[in-house]
């Protein structure tokens, strides 16, 4: 991890969505490592929160408003003078982006392009990096990964607001960020299917168990053969990090797309990962719901990973039994003691480290 902590100690990083929940790992990842981070979100989305319960002791900032509002963030880049930006900021709660569509697209769509405009007269050298999703590729229902040249084409509000935000990405760096004397260097992450503590979402697997469960509640599972390529919060942080870092060195990789998920030789069933689930923690329990109506579900959408390999030597370092026992012993210590998460937190961030240090 010696290569992150040169790049980023002592930098300035901009984390748009960093109450979030991949958004709050990342900020804990940056303060560790000795960045002067500053948060922009407009709210605490969830109660709880993980970011609430990290306490950040130096470095660290935190505003509040809308990226909506262009003028608030482009005064706030324009203050801070950010090294690096990683923008998470985005309505990804899948009831939300369908009940409140029009203020889905606004966010994930207009966010962005109040960031780029922001950008479009930055002096500075800056790295961003936009977080997209696997939701962005348009579905052709085929088994095989995704490439990053593959069409775009979500067709939900979440997924087609990706899509567009990407094409808009693409038309800045084009027409804005192109030539020979610019300072603004943007990178793209794809990823999907993120568990990890701290994730208290609706309509999530992980999270929805765990909140029963934490009340001694049985889980009622619809879909216990429903199979997705699981990945750890803390591969796919690092996959963000490591676009950042490679783009600082190879500016040649400007406006480009990189996948971030785990290798596709298995999708895991959500049975599989209640049972390991059980292992590790004994008290759980569910119910599995028998004669309901099994509606129509779009096949996977499995990303390659090849080029995040070959380029920014990233890899998903974590086997799923390890990803398993990480999201499930966060919210078995959670419960048992919730003023200690900031502890289990970095004792959890200092594992996945070691394990990449060693491979």
């Amino acid at each position: 991890m010696k290569n992150l902590i040169d790049c980023f100690k002592n930098k300035k990083v901009l984390i748009t969505g960093h109450t979030g929940f991949k958004g709050s790992w990342l900020a804990l990842w940056l303060n560790n490592i000795g960045a002067n981070v500053l948060g922009i979100s407009k709210d605490i989305p969830t109660n709880p929160s993980h970011f609430e319960h990290l306490k950040f002791k130096k470095n660290f900032k935190t505003v509040i408003f809308d990226v909506k509002n262009y003028k608030l963030l482009n005064n706030t880049i324009k203050n801070f003078q950010p090294d690096f930006i990683f923008h998470l900021a985005a309505q990804s709660i899948v009831n939300k982006y369908y009940i409140n569509t029009l203020n889905t697209w606004e966010t994930n769509l207009m966010g962005t392009i109040n960031l780029l405009e922001s950008l479009k007269n930055h002096k500075k050298k800056i790295v961003t990096v936009i977080v997209t999703s696997d939701k962005s590729y348009k579905n052709l229902e085929t088994k095989r990964g995704y490439s990053e040249n593959d069409l775009l084409g979500g067709i939900d509000p979440y997924g087609a607001s990706k899509s567009a935000t990407e094409i808009a990405i693409t038309s800045y760096v084009k027409s804005f960020f192109n030539s020979k004397n610019n300072n603004v260097f943007i990178g793209v992450g794809r990823a999907g299917n993120v568990i990890g503590g701290g994730d208290w979402s609706s309509n999530r697997l992980v999270p929805d168990c765990m909140k029963s469960w934490l009340l001694k509640k049985k889980v009622l599972i619809r879909n216990p053969n429903s199979t997705r390529p699981w990945q750890h919060v803390l591969e796919v942080i690092h996959g963000y990090l490591q676009l950042a870092r490679v783009l600082k060195k190879n500016k040649s990789l400007h406006g480009e797309a990189f996948n971030f998920g785990p290798n596709m030789k298995k999708n895991y069933k959500v049975i599989e990962i209640l049972n390991l689930a059980k292992k590790n923690w004994s008290e759980i329990s569910w119910k599995i719901e028998k004669n309901k109506k099994i509606f129509f579900e779009n096949k996977l959408l499995n990303l390659n990973n090849q080029k995040s390999k070959k380029i920014l030597k990233w890899k998903p370092n974590l086997t799923f039994d390890q990803r398993i026992y990480l999201t499930i012993d966060w919210y078995k210590q959670f419960n048992k003691n919730k003023k200690n998460i900031n502890n289990i937190s970095l004792e959890q961030l200092k594992f996945y480290q070691k394990i990449c240090e060693k491979k």
